[in-house]
């Protein structure tokens, strides 16, 4: 089949094995292309430690301009021991929410799934977790993190501390559309996370959300659950959920604590969308005490990969990489993360091949 569309990706490798993953990332996406009417063009561009040591910032300006420019941003990991003294805007780190905020993204979008081939890796019971499928959307610009007023005083006597939890209706409703959207697509359930019964931020974020579902969503699903039972409920039966919904802070805790049902952060991914560019990245770090092993798993950066697909339209392509990744895991190849011994490169090879088998039956 002949491409008809090309689609600009900017990828930003990053430090520790970031630029291992990211690369395997990189090789399962051109193989799935193909077939499905569209090339992809790759640009690699700093970011984080190594754009530290190389340009004096984390996120120099020439990364950024490409970023706005390109169709899509795959990322691999920031940061390291190497940059630890850093502060302030040096930090690694600090490059990374430079570009989200740069580029816009509001909803961070983190799926957990647990195959029943990797339900034995889980640290909970396996028939507890197996067919766990839920995508937590948090948002991502708004609440705690940014609030104002927010700062520490100086007192002769004692010092205080103040962070303010905020959000305005716009900043809800937006959220609370990327969710029902998303749950439209599966099977049609929110469950809407907040703190209502002690904090009047998640009185309006739940009035604003259940507006949203009636106005504008009436056929689908919602609940809500106070966030401290949210929690223990991921743990004793993460199959109820479908999709949740839920502000920075709620999210950021939610979201780690679900990474933990797979039994391995090297299969998860999570996409920053909702503004001018998707952004794209695994959600382990840079595990830097493992660079240049071949032990990295590559899954989460490859399935990251697959969302990218899937924000660019290509949802048959982005479905024959998860395909690929299934198929790997259930032919039971597994990396150390997984208790096996399968390197970096011959995993993704797997999924690779996979995808290639699966191309052929895709109409030409």
């Amino acid at each position: 089949m002949q491409p008809t569309q090309t689609y600009q990706i900017a990828v930003l490798p990053g430090d520790g094995i970031g630029p291992e993953v990211t690369d395997e990332a990189v090789r399962v996406l051109e193989a799935a292309a193909p077939a499905h009417g569209f090339s992809l063009a790759f640009e690699t561009y700093p970011i984080g430690g190594i754009a530290i040591d190389q340009y004096g910032e984390p996120l120099p300006a020439t990364t950024l301009a490409a970023c706005r420019e390109a169709d899509a941003v795959l990322l691999g990991a920031v940061g390291g021991p190497n940059w630890d003294n850093e502060t302030g805007p040096r930090r690694p780190e600090s490059g990374l929410l430079k570009l989200r905020k740069s580029l816009g993204v509001y909803a961070n979008l983190r799926p957990v799934t647990v195959p029943e081939s990797l339900a034995d890796a889980s640290p909970l019971r396996a028939e507890r977790v197996a067919g766990t499928d839920v995508l937590i959307v948090r948002e991502l610009t708004g609440g705690i993190y940014f609030g104002q007023p927010r700062g520490v005083r100086h007192h002769v006597w004692k010092n205080t501390a103040t962070n303010t939890m905020s959000y305005s209706e716009h900043e809800i409703a937006r959220i609370a559309r990327v969710a029902f959207t998303w749950a439209e697509k599966r099977s049609g359930r929110v469950t809407s996370v907040d703190k209502a019964n002690v904090l009047e931020v998640s009185q309006l974020w739940r009035e604003v959300v259940t507006k949203v579902q009636q106005d504008e969503f009436p056929q689908l699903a919602l609940d809500h659950l106070y966030v401290d039972n949210a929690a223990m409920q991921l743990v004793r039966g993460p199959r109820q959920f479908d999709v949740i919904v839920t502000g920075n802070l709620f999210g950021d805790i939610l979201s780690d604590l679900a990474a933990t049902l797979p039994g391995s952060l090297g299969l998860l991914p999570s996409a920053s969308v909702g503004g001018s560019v998707g952004l794209f990245e695994p959600v382990h770090g840079s595990a830097p005490d493992i660079v240049g092993t071949g032990k990295a798993n590559p899954l989460a950066a490859i399935l990251s990969g697959a969302m990218l697909l899937d924000e660019l339209g290509e949802g048959a392509a982005a479905q024959a990489v998860r395909h690929g990744v299934d198929a790997a895991l259930g032919a039971g190849l597994r990396t150390a993360d997984l208790g096996g011994s399968a390197s970096t490169v011959e995993m993704s090879q797997a999924v690779v091949d996979a995808v290639a088998v699966s191309q052929n039956h895709v109409p030409a």
